[in-house]
């Protein structure tokens, strides 16, 4: 007998008030593989006194097939830790018994998800990092990277509960085609009785950059960028491009800029429409993080350089050239 498809609890994150994109890939992931029966729900955790945008994310949440919405909402979980976001879930989780539960694979997803499996109890199963599923028949298949990328596994779930986390930025977020009413319901909080962790002090980074785990376009720079500051054109094309900056461990560890830049096997996994690898060699640590691309334009003075082998489209030359010309191009584009 294979696995519950018949209520499935989809945990959507918010950011800044609204929806992740994941939220909704992630939605569309449950009805993917519910049954047809099933009933496909979606909880958020959020700090108090949002009560407008979470009318607007469970109407958006409806639109793509949630039948009912519930919301944690408390001053505590503004920005919570891993421990109060698991709390806030746990008893909701208790109550609704769901069969499957989603997570974006997100750092909060990939915090919870496995807290969760182990509240469900012996028999649950997770499946982890998923970029594809498919129901056939009364299996359900789910198809996750392997060995950093190199390959993929199809996997299916044996009975009992099961905990999925999906990469964004991989499956389609379709909405339906006639629009449900989901009831919004604010679910109490109780906080954890004796908190391990205690949270001293933030210091966040200024927003106004694009989410690199959700671009569609990717411009990202290695060592062949030389400097903090010869990463500005790279900045440039990527507004042109109304996409995100990215960076390769070495021009990380070089310090020409953050390391909330750095895609790879030690950074953020990526999948964008279009990934534009500037002054990037490709060691293979790198290509992990962003091989799966839909198109891959790699810019390198060095022909022999083993991002090629990988690139859709390459242009060997010096990135100072080429990123302004590119820059140029698509304003001059956009202005006519």
């Amino acid at each position: 007998m294979g696995m519950n498809t018949n209520r499935l609890l989809v945990i959507s994150e918010l950011r800044d008030g609204m929806l992740r994109k994941v939220a909704l890939e992630t939605l569309s992931a449950a009805r993917s593989c519910a049954a047809g029966d099933a009933v496909v729900e979606a909880a958020i955790v959020c700090g108090a006194g949002l009560e407008s945008e979470l009318q607007a994310a469970a109407a958006q949440l409806a639109g793509y097939g949630a039948s009912r919405v519930y919301a944690v909402a408390h001053d505590d979980l503004a920005q919570p830790t891993a421990e109060q976001y698991i709390a806030a879930l746990k008893p909701l989780v208790d109550r609704l018994s769901p069969g499957v539960v989603l997570f974006g694979h997100t750092p909060v997803g990939r915090d919870a998800a496995p807290a969760i499996a182990e509240f469900l109890g012996a028999g649950t199963g997770q499946i982890s990092d998923i970029v594809a599923v498919e129901r056939r028949g009364d299996e359900v298949l789910f198809t996750r990277p392997i060995y950093a990328g190199k390959a993929m596994e199809t996997r299916t779930a044996a009975a009992g509960p099961l905990v999925v986390t999906v990469r964004p930025n991989n499956i389609a977020a379709e909405p339906l085609e006639q629009t449900l009413h989901a009831e919004l319901e604010l679910v109490p909080y109780a906080p954890p009785a004796e908190p391990r962790v205690r949270v001293l002090h933030r210091s966040q980074k200024p927003a106004g950059r694009a989410d690199l785990s959700e671009a569609g376009v990717i411009v990202s720079g290695g060592r062949g960028v030389k400097s903090a500051e010869g990463f500005r054109p790279l900045y440039e094309l990527a507004e042109a491009l109304c996409g995100a900056v990215g960076a390769s461990r070495g021009a990380c560890d070089a310090g020409y800029c953050d390391y909330a830049l750095q895609i790879g096997q030690t950074g953020k996994v990526v999948t964008p429409d279009v990934y534009i690898a500037c002054g990037i060699s490709g060691a293979i640590q790198h290509l992990a993080g962003m091989s799966a691309s839909k198109v891959i334009v790699a810019v390198n003075k060095d022909p022999e350089a083993p991002i090629f082998q990988v690139a859709d489209y390459g242009i060997v030359a010096d990135l100072f050239d080429v990123v302004p010309k590119l820059t140029a191009l698509l304003r001059e584009a956009s202005a006519g």
